[in-house]
């Protein structure tokens, strides 16, 4: 029988599922291809090759670039900076951000583990097909989530009109927290769906049946066994939601609720106040790197490796009884909600959008740039990201944490501070670059290496070190044995890796409006420039094209779910 370890509580003693799963302390591990982890030091690994050291900082390096660019721009003027934060003013922003980052990250758990569950574990009818619809709402971008729920729930909205013959006048407002918490939550939600699901797919089924034989209910084995192994792999999604949610901008912007990015992007492109701005901004920071300092403690409490083998057999589905028809319920107002309304209101705009004029024309260059500058940016991000997740798997240790924490910071940084720095930089080092699609897709691989790098370290988690030591002591060298052994191995999350930053920068909005080379023009940007000039037709016909692209990558994330887990 398999049996899971965890690091003990600060008192010592750990949690206990029963008298045959004692809980004990444990140390880093590098898992091995037989399914055993094999410990490599307490707190630290080996001492990383110099080579491999230096390309990771590099990355690291590269992305203290907008923070660099923040003290430059504040330097000197930091009487002005500390009056701004000391406004009661910007605290208040401050405390709506952070309302709004736990209200999402909160919901999103809620919502995420019980569909998780759901599809993989139980026998919900049509378990297929609410698989895939619960993960669907990633491929439609916030902002155009957004518009679509004001232009559909709205005050006067198409609600509002179905439901005047019956004396409905007016609906409730959507702009401000609740719409913003509404919307950001059903179209982030999947980013914990993800992981959880496929960290129950390779649960040992062991555990949960010896619960079961010392009597042990269903809800007290998930509570006590099932539930802390899905820790790491909830913890890895709330972060990505916590950070997304930090940073935004088009969503939060178009249901006017003022949280640090819309302020910024106020004091940049209205106001003129680089020196306010940058303050502003260095206070994000500092948030981001908070969330990512509770992230790595819980992430040391809550690490899990397997003692033994197990078995990789699927567990038996658990019978739903009387509680099926409350999960299709529930399964079927998320999707609603998340999916079926905006894919409503976008059909009804594309029908009236299409009898706008012969606009559509332009939409083959938009497309074709779109699908191509995405391609480019899964390349170099997954490229970016490769010495980085190895360092994390191979050697784990302070500057492997370090330089964890610093690659995460360019998901947390709003989109219109990076391309400012990369401007300001670009103008002053790097001429030939400035306006060119390779800033562009730089700027792009800076704020989406997080989303490549939780797949593809697990991944490479799960590549047995040995192989590697075989190849080597057969004579080959590092560079043949990453190439003929390692990366062939670690593919699954290369490629998933590729998949979510494909289908992030299809969806990206500043970055793409601020970068983006002189006629040069994407899906993205063009939604967002006719939802601004209240062409809601065109907006709709670009916008299930922007979702139909995003969703096939959505489909190759899918695919090789189960591969992978964060």
């Amino acid at each position: 029988m398999s049996s899971a370890t965890a690091r003990s509580t600060p008192s010592g003693r750990g949690a206990s599922v029963g008298p045959s799963f004692p809980l004990r302390p444990v140390r880093p591990a590098a898992a091995t291809g037989s399914g055993r982890a094999t410990a490599i030091g307490p707190g630290r690994g080996s001492r990383p090759p110099l080579a491999l050291g230096a390309a990771a900082g590099a990355v690291a390096l590269m992305m203290l670039l907008p923070v660099g660019y923040l003290f430059l721009r504040t330097a000197g003027a930091w009487d002005r900076v500390a009056e701004l934060l000391l406004r009661p003013s910007t605290w208040a922003i401050a405390g709506r951000s952070l309302g709004l980052v736990a209200a999402v990250t909160a919901t999103g758990v809620l919502l995420a583990v019980p569909l998780a569950w759901l599809v993989t574990r139980t026998d919900l009818p049509g378990r297929r097909f609410w698989a895939v619809a619960t993960v669907l709402p990633l491929a439609i971008p916030s902002y155009v989530g957004s518009f679509l729920y004001v232009v559909a729930a709205g005050p006067h909205g198409l609600l509002q009109r179905l439901l005047a013959p019956w004396g409905v006048e007016r609906l409730p407002d959507l702009h401000g927290f609740w719409g913003a918490y509404l919307v950001m939550t059903l179209f982030t939600y999947p980013y914990v769906l993800l992981p959880v699901r496929a960290a129950l797919q390779r649960l040992d089924p062991a555990l949960e049946e010896a619960s079961y034989s010392l009597g042990r209910g269903r809800w007290a084995t998930f509570r006590a066994v099932v539930l802390p192994q899905l820790r790491p792999a909830i913890l890895a999604g709330a972060r990505l939601v916590a950070l997304y949610t930090l940073a935004e901008f088009g969503a939060v912007a178009t249901l006017r609720y003022e949280t640090f990015t819309w302020a910024l992007y106020v004091q940049y492109q209205v106001a003129f106040d680089r020196e306010a701005a940058g303050g502003m901004a260095l206070v994000l920071v500092a948030a981001a790197m908070a969330l990512l300092g509770i992230d790595a403690l819980l992430r040391e409490r809550w690490r899990y490796h397997r003692d033994t083998p197990g078995t990789p057999r699927p567990p038996a589905p658990v019978p739903l009884g009387p509680w099926r028809l409350p999960a299709l319920a529930f399964c079927g107002l998320v999707v609603l909600l998340a999916l079926g309304v905006p894919l409503a209101v976008l059909a009804y705009w594309a029908l009236r959008g299409a009898l706008e004029g012969d606009w559509w024309v332009l939409l083959g260059p938009a497309t074709f740039n779109s699908l191509a500058v995405a391609a480019l940016a899964a390349v170099v991000t997954v490229a970016a990201a490769l010495p980085v997740a190895a360092l994390g798997a191979r050697h784990p240790g302070r500057w492997s944490g370090l330089v964890d924490r610093v690659v995460h910071i360019g998901f947390a940084i709003p989109g219109i501070v990076i391309a400012l720095a990369l401007v300001f930089f670009g103008i002053r080092f790097l001429g030939p670059l400035y306006q060119t699609v390779a800033m562009l897709v730089v700027a792009y691989a800076m704020v989406f290496l997080p989303t490549a790098l939780g797949p593809l370290r697990a991944s490479w988690l799960q590549v047995d070190p040995k192989l590697e030591e075989v190849a080597r002591s057969l004579g080959r060298r590092p560079w043949q044995v990453l190439t003929t052994v390692t990366l062939p191995l670690v593919r699954p999350g290369i490629l998933a890796g590729a998949g979510m930053v494909f289908l992030v920068t299809l969806k990206e909005l500043p970055l793409t409006l601020i970068l983006s080379p002189p006629g040069f023009d994407t899906l993205a940007a063009s939604v967002w420039n006719s939802i601004s000039e209240a062409y809601f037709g065109q907006a709709a016909v670009k916008s299930l094209l922007l979702v139909a692209a995003s969703a096939a990558s959505v489909g190759l994330i899918l695919r090789r779910e189960g591969e992978w887990e964060p």
